[in-house]
């Protein structure tokens, strides 16, 4: 049976504030090495799914440069292998953008003809997990379902993060609640993974997208096809996590360095694929101390780091402390800086002496994005630059680029909360 995986790898990401500014969400860097659509991409391989559509939008350059054609994930193939599929011009020289997540796939429908395949299966390009598809394919045609969404079990109190799920004994989907208020619902989360048959797929979508312009797997499409198909939800017990705030991306990093992580990065069986720089081996001199973190190749550590992950290239200065934090490639540390609990883009320069999270206003949320930073994590854009000795509470956020000019008018204090 022909398989093709529609990736959905155009959203904007905004809750990851300046991490997602210059690039899309599924291409933010992760656990040290890794982007998180390797995640999706290593599944689809391992479960031996090879015919694979990823579907961008938002600033794809860095997610286009990531994926090329494949070669890493053994998708460089004559047939098959994976294809980046970008809005285009229809008739009449008009551009149209991907509305919704089930109009992106509907505007690509003619790549699913091509490969005749029998069965679609829809992911999200930006969540973290590790699932054999094949066993929910083979749920699927067990049940001659029409649709299977896959559900896991979460908190009450998150229920309204969710779409949510109500199933009879079967676990024939009987409602479908999009982000509910309510807390009466249940609690089967939808993960935004989808099997669908493909002339199924293509009858609803087409009879579906007149009215609905921004047509959408969640909002239109599953409440539909629950009234007039067959449709099952498939409960998957592993690790799955949605890192599309700055909050849980920082908290999953840190889960990785738990000794009981449901991740395991280091599983042969299920290797995570990724497109990796070559570089020296990590240095560590004579001053360092490294203690519970993930180290990538190309770091030269000569001060302090504990429950921290570091991407390629990461200087640690002496005397300089790096504390639960999450730095991306090539950011340079300063003599005597300390980071506490932040999150550091790429090739970000911080002064020496800089203390990054200092003080303990842990709940003063971001003034200009209260609903983002709020956690306790401040966040350094891409590119910045810090200056010396300054201090930077909680709760900050560092935009891309900024020069130490910038840092002026504080005078060597950001309080928790601001914005530079």
């Amino acid at each position: 049976m022909k398989v093709v995986a529609m990736i959905m790898a155009g959203g904007a990401g905004t809750r990851l504030t300046v991490l997602s500014e210059q690039r899309a969400k599924p291409s933010v860097p992760f656990a040290g090495k890794y982007r998180i659509i390797d995640f999706a991409l290593s599944n689809c391989v391992n479960s031996n799914i090879y015919n694979i559509a990823v579907l961008t939008q938002y600033r794809p350059h860095s997610l286009n440069e990531h994926i090329g054609i494949g070669k890493p994930w053994d998708l460089d193939r004559a047939a098959g292998g994976v294809r980046l599929l970008q809005p285009y011009q229809v008739g009449g020289g008009t551009q149209v953008w991907y509305r919704g997540t089930a109009d992106a796939v509907l505007q690509n429908f003619d790549y699913v003809r091509g490969l005749r395949a029998e069965r679609v299966l829809v992911l999200g390009g930006d969540h973290i997990y590790k699932m054999d598809y094949a066993k929910m394919l083979r749920f699927h045609d067990e049940n001659r379902a029409d649709m299977t969404v896959a559900v896991m079990e979460v908190l009450i109190e998150e229920t309204d993060r969710f779409g949510i799920m109500s199933v009879d004994e079967e676990l024939r989907i009987t409602a479908f609640h999009e982000k509910p208020k309510e807390r009466d619902k249940g609690n089967l989360a939808s993960m935004g993974i989808y099997i669908f048959n493909t002339d199924v797929l293509e009858q609803r979508l087409l009879a579906s997208s007149a009215d609905h312009p921004d047509l959408d797997f969640g909002k239109h499409v599953i409440p539909e096809m629950i009234r007039d198909y067959r449709t099952f939800a498939y409960r998957f017990e592993g690790y799955w996590v949605d890192v599309g705030t700055v909050d849980s991306y920082w908290q999953t990093s840190m889960d990785l360095l738990d000794p009981a992580s449901q991740l395991n990065l280091y599983d042969h069986s299920w290797p995570v694929r990724t497109r990796s720089q070559e570089r020296p081996p990590v240095k560590l001199g004579p001053q360092a101390r490294v203690r519970n973190s993930l180290v990538a190749n190309g770091c030269i550590i000569r001060g302090q780091v504990e429950r921290s992950v570091l991407s390629p290239g990461v200087y640690v200065s002496p005397g300089a402390m790096v504390r639960e934090s999450v730095i991306m490639n090539d950011a340079w540390i300063g003599p005597g800086a300390v980071l506490d609990r932040v999150v550091v883009d790429k090739e970000v320069v911080i002064g020496s002496g800089a203390r990054l999270g200092f003080g303990g206003d842990f709940d003063v949320a971001n003034k200009l994005g209260p609903d983002k930073l709020w956690a306790g994590i401040s966040v350094v854009g891409k590119g910045a630059h810090i200056p010396p000795n300054v201090r930077i509470g909680r709760n900050v956020l560092i935009n891309a680029t900024i020069e130490e000019e910038a840092f002026a008018p504080f005078d060597g204090f950001v309080p928790s909360g601001e914005t530079v």
